[in-house]
């Protein structure tokens, strides 16, 4: 029975070990400048964040047959998410890089829909939302002036009305924190 009730009290006290510390911003709201809109992101685990970003987001024209022309370029109104699992906060803090403002790099599943509304595109009517769901890889960087900046680049499959397909998936967000909730460890 003793074993027992020792064993039941050392789990208990990892298992509230491992809970306790996190290295991410419990939740931070960002002004974006380069894609005018707003970012949330919030810490929901140790190494990981939920971030929303709802902004006019430069993009290819999906529905053109030949997408990556980067005369296809448009803004489109977006909502972006993602699952962002930070890899090296560790690395980062150990070699006294500073983690504030979830510094470090991503890998991310990704979602993201666009509401261009009625357009033309090569003389045909095209209607309706598109969006992707992929896989990306980051950086983030965030400074005590509040400046942060983040990109992320991979794939991603596209779906809307036109033919779906695999194809580049980046982003980039230049901006300002505006309110956060600290909860960082780091530097």
């Amino acid at each position: 029975m003793r074993r027992l009730l020792s064993l039941v009290m050392l789990f208990s006290g990892m298992l509230g070990h491992a809970q306790y510390g996190k290295n991410c911003e419990i939740r931070q709201i960002k002004l974006n400048i380069f894609n005018p809109g707003l970012e949330y992101e919030m810490g929901v685990g140790v190494n990981s964040t939920l971030d929303f970003r709802v902004a006019w987001q430069v993009a290819l024209e999906p529905a053109h047959t030949e997408p990556f022309d980067p005369e296809n370029l448009d803004f489109f109104p977006a909502i972006t998410a993602q699952y962002r699992y930070y890899h090296n906060f560790d690395g980062r803090y150990h070699r006294r890089r500073s983690i504030y403002g979830n510094s470090g790099n991503y890998i991310a599943p990704t979602v993201a829909l666009f509401s261009p509304g009625e357009r033309t595109v090569e003389g045909k009517l095209v209607d309706g939302v598109h969006g992707y769901g992929g896989l990306v890889y980051g950086i983030q960087r965030s400074y005590n002036s509040g400046l942060s900046f983040s990109i992320d680049a991979g794939a991603g499959y596209y779906t809307g009305p036109f033919k779906g397909g695999i194809f580049p998936v980046v982003n980039l967000s230049i901006g300002f924190i505006i309110s956060e909730k600290r909860w960082c460890v780091g530097l």
